[in-house]
């Protein structure tokens, strides 16, 4: 009979609050330097593409203006060359995007984790017992609390 009536008063007791992550996480100041750091190298390696691929399109061009002229060894010679340039545009693509994919790993889990220690940090200090991401959630009930504006405060973001 004492566990029947214990389980609703173990139920009230629990409080309840949610945080959207993404807003608060963009809402972080080292948000901005680690995007603009990794758009700074986005860039260089755009630029060093661009280059690359004018150098490809101008040998290519050139092939095909000399190669009614040429030997069978020298178009050979050509083409080899032609798909050596376009191997390495492709390599260094990829290292490129795995570059920036590691670069963002780099300098944005930081940040996640200190916004995480955050919002763990209000939710023991005010004794929540469960704090949602309201990214996820369907429903908010009435009795939960919505932890932005405390979570900002530990974050020191105004």
């Amino acid at each position: 009979m004492l566990m029947v009536l214990a389980v609703p008063m173990m139920v009230s007791a629990q409080k309840f609050g949610y945080v959207n992550t993404q807003e608060l996480f963009q809402l972080m100041p080292e948000v901005k330097t680690a995007q603009a750091r990794i758009d700074s190298l986005s860039s260089q390696y755009e630029t060093m593409f661009a280059n690359m691929q004018e150098e490809y399109k101008k040998k290519l061009s050139d092939y095909e203006q000399k190669s009614k002229t040429m030997t069978d060894a020298m178009k050979q010679i050509q083409e080899e060359e032609l798909y050596g340039l376009q191997q390495r545009i492709q390599t260094a693509y990829q290292t490129a995007q795995q570059e920036l994919q590691n670069k963002q790993q780099e300098f944005l889990v930081p940040i996640r984790d200190r916004m995480m220690k955050a919002i763990q940090s209000v939710g023991e200090k005010n004794g929540y017992t469960y704090i949602f991401d309201s990214q996820a959630m369907v429903y908010t009930a009435p009795s939960a609390d919505n932890l932005l504006e405390p979570v900002k405060k530990e974050l020191g973001i105004k």
